[in-house]
């Protein structure tokens, strides 16, 4: 599987853990994320992931950011993602279950690294359960 990645300044050690576990499972990663602390602009990183994933460059996307809400803001602005922000992996699993997120935002402030991961990997290994959902999924775009 393809993953786009992107983060900001709150999330260097994030990504790496989280590119490490992903590269150990085989998958391939994009990387748009910055690698220092320094400040820089969460839009700048959210972006190129959503292309990633619209273009379908990419099959999932990853966005890191310190609450996890501007990023993900910014990546739904984009007509086919549907970014959710998580913090427990059982909100990841019904994000893929119900809304077929394609993007999952991780808020780096209030998660642990370890919590991150498992949430990566619930979302990755989730199915869209598809029925009832899926007839809603096809009214969140503004069309």
């Amino acid at each position: 599987m393809i993953i786009s990645i992107g983060n900001d300044h709150a999330g260097p050690n994030y990504k790496s853990a989280i590119v490490d576990y992903l590269q150990s499972k085989g998958h391939e990663i994009i990387n748009h994320g910055t690698d220092t602390f320094d400040s820089v602009d969460y839009p700048d990183f959210g972006h190129p992931v959503a292309y990633d994933v619209e273009s379908k460059k990419a099959h999932f996307g990853i966005v890191i950011c310190g609450s996890g809400n501007g990023i993900a803001m910014t990546v739904n602005k984009h007509q086919d993602i549907r970014a959710a922000l998580c913090w427990t992996k059982e909100i990841a699993q019904l994000a893929r279950e119900h809304n077929d997120a394609n993007v999952i935002s991780i808020p780096a402030r209030f998660t642990s690294i370890e919590q991150a991961v498992d949430m990566v990997d619930t979302f990755l290994n989730t199915a869209f359960q598809g029925g009832r959902h899926e007839r809603r999924v096809h009214k969140i775009a503004c069309r």
